[in-house]
């Protein structure tokens, strides 16, 4: 048997999250669905990331193991796995890697970028949250210095994530300004469940100037998910990149 990564990128609109479920449409069901009509045998994916219902992704990635010798097995087939798949999802790649690999365990960093904008933009629609509210750029970036200080995030995890800690070790936290568009990106070894969305509702509560930086990072000191607002949707928020 050998092993392959098999790198993907999806619109999550359409879909009820990345990890395979019972009566719901998802990422990996159609990934796997897609393989079997082609291949006619079933084959269980290994997801890196498990992006909720309705997030994107420009990179992610599933693992597999396969009964070949040929490294290059896949390379035909990837036009026609994505002739199966739905346009909403793609598959890039399909590489061998060692038979160790593991696409969740071994990868070092995640980064997603959250995206907003100010006006009105049917374009934009399905990819970012209209917010047409003043904002204070610097006051945001200010909060984005204070996340990157941080590394201990039990606020901004959702109750019953099942995790052992909630340490995470931030490598990039800074918004850009481009036109009307705002985005957030944030680079990290890990991320917790729900935590990009509630940094992101909780730091337009900081530009909004709802609360105060020293308020924003009382929230942080905390540990209480009660205090953080998750309530920013998920099309606006992106899975850019998975490093290895």
């Amino acid at each position: 048997m050998a092993r392959f990564f098999l790198e993907l990128a999806y619109m999550g609109k359409d879909f009820a999250g990345f990890q395979v479920q019972k009566n719901a449409d998802t990422i990996q069901g159609e990934v796997e669905k897609a393989i079997q009509t082609y291949f006619r045998e079933k084959i269980e994916l290994t997801g890196s990331s498990r992006t909720d219902a309705g997030v994107h992704a420009k990179q992610n990635y599933f693992h597999f193991d396969f009964d070949t010798t040929d490294e290059n097995h896949f390379d035909k087939s990837v036009y026609h796995l994505n002739a199966i798949l739905p346009a909403s999802i793609t598959i890039k790649r399909i590489f061998k890697v060692n038979d160790t690999s593991h696409c969740r365990f071994d990868a070092v960093s995640r980064a997603y970028h959250y995206t907003i904008y100010d006006s009105k933009d049917p374009f934009m629609n399905d990819r970012g949250l209209y917010f047409p509210y003043p904002l204070d750029m610097a006051l945001l970036q200010e909060a984005a210095k204070i996340i990157h200080r941080n590394e201990d995030f039990e606020s901004f995890c959702k109750k019953n994530a099942q995790v052992h800690t909630y340490e995470c070790t931030i490598m990039q936290s800074q918004w850009k300004k481009e036109g009307n568009v705002i985005t957030y990106e944030v680079k990290a070894n890990r991320f917790l469940r729900g935590m990009v969305r509630g940094l992101v509702g909780t730091m337009l509560r900081v530009g909004s100037k709802k609360i105060t930086l020293e308020e924003f990072s009382d929230i942080i000191a905390s540990k209480d998910c009660k205090r953080v607002d998750f309530s920013t949707p998920a099309h606006g928020l992106s899975l850019i990149e998975v490093a290895f």
